[in-house]
């Protein structure tokens, strides 16, 4: 890729998570206040009418979203080795779930679950290989649905650690018949510059084609 085209100083997007909540920042406020309220209740309804027992997050950040949560078994990857420690950390005594650092070039894994989730993770993914590897993983890691909170645009963005991407596009590029989407949701609160609390992210829910079942 073009590194010519990144942020001046840019250091990477593991990097800037990494430094950011080491320094004591969160998440952000797409999982704090009433939309982590909105999302926990769209994804809990999303788990129990589909009966989901498996749940893989790739990038569980402060966890402060996953304690509104209602998943029978889960599994959290972060890029931030710090946002790993505190969910370890908040709920190192509940059993059913697990936090993995997924940082590192030699990181692999072979995991997978019946719904992969994606909450407010692609538009920061600034570097297009990161972006790649990121959604190749979200994918193939999935037994049957994937959910995607995000934008879904290439619109222009002022903040260094923001890229808007069109992510279907590239679903249907790479995944042309594998995956098919079923819903998406509107945000309840959508983006709004002079109101606090409101978001550009809608929800968009994939279900593995019964064609590709079959095989």
């Amino acid at each position: 890729m073009d590194r010519s085209k990144l942020p001046d100083k840019w250091e990477g997007s593991s990097k800037y998570w990494e430094k950011r909540y080491t320094n004591g920042g969160n998440s952000g406020s797409g999982s704090y206040g009433r939309l982590a309220e909105f999302k926990a209740e769209t994804l809990n309804t999303f788990v129990k009418e589909h009966n989901i027992h498996s749940v893989i997050e790739w990038g569980c950040g402060d966890g402060n979203q996953l304690a509104l949560a209602k998943y029978p078994n889960y599994t959290g990857f972060d890029v931030s080795k710090k946002a790993i420690q505190i969910c370890r950390r908040k709920f190192r005594n509940d059993y059913s779930k697990k936090f993995i650092y997924s940082g590192g070039k030699k990181f692999k894994t072979s995991k997978q679950a019946e719904l992969t989730l994606s909450l407010d993770v692609i538009y920061h993914l600034i570097e297009d290989d990161v972006y790649e590897r990121y959604m190749e993983q979200l994918f193939t890691s999935s037994s049957e649905y994937v959910c995607i909170y995000s934008c879904n645009d290439e619109k222009p963005s002022s903040d260094e650690h923001v890229k808007h991407r069109c992510f279907t596009n590239w679903i249907e590029k790479h995944f042309p018949t594998e995956w098919v989407l079923t819903n998406v949701i509107p945000n309840r609160y959508p983006y709004d510059e002079k109101e606090q609390e409101t978001s550009w992210s809608d929800f968009y829910f994939f279900e593995k084609s019964a064609k590709t079942n079959e095989q």
